[in-house]
């Protein structure tokens, strides 16, 4: 045979497999209907485990494996289509959110953010919100605790950084509170070294600022090896503190906009180790709603410690054609080698593939936590 041929032939079964697999998922529909009156789960391990095996039993050896392949792509998106037609938590959910209608984002609000006037979760918050109404608390997992006890509606938290990548004490916190996220903004971050009026840089003995701000000044900082560096709750604290000092041999790594809330002299610009330095922030609110824009999904949960579950996960939005835009991992505490995943990706929960695909996660993976559908800006 030619290849003419040939092609015809596979075009031949192919066309016979596509009629077959119709044929499959209404029946895989009216097996949803069955575990939905049974209240039975949709995974069925053992019974995917038996047809692979009963399937590739008499493919020739070098096939099996791509066998194996294709039925667990089957099994997938039968499960993705019986999900469908089942009860899920977070469907309801956000079908109930979509209820009340797309809303504005609001103008005005009262929002908790980490450190004083002049932090950048600060400068995040004015940018999120026309008129932000901010208080003010010293730690991260006190912003959490004010969102949940309604003390203010939203609250501010950075989350990445694109020189020193992930903040690590907020992703472990995101893990123990509960809560949605409702805007994000990228926030170019711009540290500046300050101190007193009449300070010079030669008189400077030791420099305080926040964590991160000093890890993403480091090579600015290794000019001045004599200098003492001391870690603080937020740069605008550090700020405040060397306004306060009444000091002349002390700096800090802060904003612009401290200089100007503290009177500091700027003593150098623009210090970070990359022009190119910048720090995701998202709003977080107790109550679930879908602001106008919403195009990206954050989603957290446990995956199984065995090989191919993390592809089958990945699998499942690339049937869907879904761009994921973020994936971290962290250490679950208390189980060895055992990790918790976060990921972001572009989808609309007004889509009804999008709210089926959550429930099909939700119904399959252990502590599913849905984290937010939000506008970045």
């Amino acid at each position: 045979m030619d290849i003419d041929e040939i092609r015809r032939n596979i075009d031949s079964v192919d066309d016979d497999i596509a009629r077959l697999y119709v044929q499959r998922m209404r029946l895989s529909e009216q097996v949803a209907a069955e575990k939905q009156r049974l209240g039975a789960p949709v995974e069925n391990a053992a019974r995917e485990n038996d047809i692979i095996c009963r399937v590739t039993a008499d493919m020739p050896q070098q096939l099996k494996l791509y066998g194996k392949q294709v039925f667990e792509t089957l099994f997938e998106t039968s499960k993705a289509y019986q999900y469908e037609f089942m009860r899920s938590e977070i469907r309801s959910q956000l079908e109930s959110a979509l209820s009340e209608g797309v809303q504005p984002f609001p103008v005005q609000a009262g929002v908790a953010c980490q450190g004083v006037a002049g932090a950048y979760s600060y400068i995040a918050a004015r940018k999120m919100f026309a008129i932000p109404n901010i208080s003010y608390f010293r730690a991260w997992d006190a912003v959490f605790r004010a969102v949940e006890m309604n003390m203010c509606e939203f609250g501010v938290l950075p989350i990445e950084n694109s020189t020193v990548g992930s903040v690590i004490g907020v992703y472990d916190l995101m893990h123990d509170h509960k809560f949605f996220i409702a805007r994000s903004v990228k926030l170019k971050v711009q540290h500046c070294l300050l101190a007193a009026d009449g300070v010079k840089k030669e008189d400077i003995r030791e420099i305080i600022s926040h964590d991160q701000a000093l890890t993403q000044c480091a090579k600015f900082l290794k000019t001045m090896p004599d200098v003492a560096l001391t870690r603080c709750d937020n740069t605008a604290v550090a700020a405040k503190a060397v306004a306060d000092s009444g000091r002349k041999d002390i700096a800090c790594l802060a904003s612009k906009e401290c200089a100007k809330l503290y009177g500091l002299k700027i003593i150098e610009d623009k210090v970070s180790d990359s022009e190119a330095n910048y720090t995701r922030f998202i709003a977080i609110s107790k109550r679930l709603k879908v602001y106008e824009g919403a195009n990206r999904i954050s989603v957290s949960l446990d995956l199984a410690h065995e090989a191919g579950s993390l592809n089958r996960l990945l699998n499942r939005f690339s049937a869907l054609g879904l761009n994921l835009t973020k994936l971290e991992s962290r250490p679950m505490p208390g189980s060895p080698f055992e990790f918790c995943f976060y990921f972001d990706f572009e989808a609309k929960v007004t889509s009804q593939k999008v709210r089926n695909l959550l429930a099909d996660i939700e119904s399959s993976m252990d502590n599913f936590q849905f984290l937010g559908a939000y506008e970045e800006l």
